[in-house]
């Protein structure tokens, strides 16, 4: 099959990478991928890959997030018709609220399209409608629906009225793995880390309210506070490249900062890095001591199964979807993501748990390669329906 996927951006976010991983899983089966992304001026795919990756030029986006996302969506109706002409393909793959809205848009204008499917990773409660209103039609036009968790398939079928097929991320376990690279430490340590310090917290992720990460702030200020093997704790917040408005959580997250005496910046209790380079991820999820992800909202919580890949405990929120991968998985901690002394009681946990000396069966059963032929299996369904 010749397959387009569809992501929102050249950046390094979830999104993103299940796509840049799905392509290179489908192009192993013999599959003729392409990627088609959207990049703001300057930006250039954060890893290389070894398929073909087109790029939509943004234009240099003003006014507020719906201004902007309108401006995205806008460029995406202009460039895609010539670059889906040129490709002839079978199927086309959006991944994200962006490009399923430009799909969905000129197919309303007349365009002819092949089959378009929408994976939905999870939705967000804007509070402009405008933007809830975009969200919906993203996925409602769409040929097919996929989710990446049983508990978002359900709202599908039950809240929204569609199904969903299930799929799932993966886990690259040439990435994450248990041993580290050389040149690991060095790059850790330039980024403000010392290499002895007490425990290491690692949240994967900016400053976002659904990342619940404010709860988290005040959960490590308790143990730091409180517990002398925590004294010397280091909380690490990895990448955060994001289109969305975290204003509100920025504030927050300042405030936090305030209340509870703590700095941020290298060599500080507080440190948090901004995007990364491809290889730093994994090299951090190896140098911390545990990996947080009280979140309150995710699609799958992928994070979570690579630093257990690379034999890092992880707290995880008691809620999907952790409770339907992690339930019953060695070096897994749980909390209630509302509450700080449950989170602060469940970093504790997590820290004292051992190491893992093999990747747990959670990770080994989420592959990048049983994803790809899930998905190959749905797009033949889609291609090959069978006749009523």
């Amino acid at each position: 099959m010749k397959i387009a996927l569809l992501t929102h951006s050249v950046r390094p976010r979830g999104g993103v990478v299940h796509t840049l991983e799905l392509a290179e899983a489908l192009r192993r089966r013999g599959h003729a991928i392409t990627v088609i992304a959207s990049a703001e001026p300057g930006e250039r795919l954060f890893r290389e890959v070894g398929f073909p990756v087109e790029t939509v030029a943004l234009p240099v986006l003003q006014g507020d997030l719906v201004a902007q996302v309108a401006q995205r969506i806008d460029a995406l109706v202009e460039a895609l018709p010539p670059l889906l002409a040129r490709g002839g393909f079978d199927l086309l793959h959006a991944q994200d609220s962006l490009s399923g809205n430009a799909l969905a848009l000129l197919r309303e204008a007349g365009y002819r399209l092949p089959p378009w499917l929408r994976t939905v990773h999870h939705l967000d409660d804007f509070s402009q409608p405008l933007l809830n209103r975009w969200q919906e039609r993203a996925w409602r036009a769409a040929d097919g629906v996929a989710c990446v968790s049983d508990g978002w398939c359900r709202h599908f079928r039950e809240t929204l009225g569609r199904p969903a097929e299930r799929m799932f991320n993966g886990v690259d376990l040439a990435r994450y793995r248990l041993r580290p690279e050389p040149g690991d430490a060095a790059a850790v340590q330039a980024l403000g880390l010392p290499a002895a310090t007490g425990p290491v917290v690692l949240l994967v992720g900016g400053v976002e309210a659904r990342k619940n990460t404010v709860r988290l702030l005040q959960a490590f200020a308790q143990r730091r506070t409180h517990d002398p093997a925590w004294h010397d704790a280091r909380l690490v917040m990895a990448g955060g490249a994001s289109m969305l408005d975290h204003g509100a959580a920025r504030r927050d997250w300042q405030a936090a900062l305030a209340e509870t005496g703590l700095a941020e910046g290298p060599q500080q209790p507080v440190l948090r890095t901004g995007p990364l380079a491809d290889a730093l991820l994994p090299a951090l999820m190896r140098r911390a001591d545990l990996l947080a992800m009280p979140s309150l909202v995710e699609g799958f919580g992928l994070a979570a199964l690579e630093a257990l890949a690379c034999g890092t405990p992880v707290l995880v929120s008691r809620r999907a979807p952790f409770t339907e991968t992690l339930d019953g998985t060695p070096a897994v901690a749980w909390c209630d993501p509302a509450s700080v002394p449950s989170i602060a009681a469940g970093l504790a946990e997590a820290l004292a748990l051992p190491r893992l000396p093999v990747p747990p069966p959670v990770c080994l059963a989420h592959s990048w390669a049983r994803s790809a032929a899930l998905h190959e299996a749905w797009y033949q369904r889609v291609l090959q329906p069978i006749p009523a």
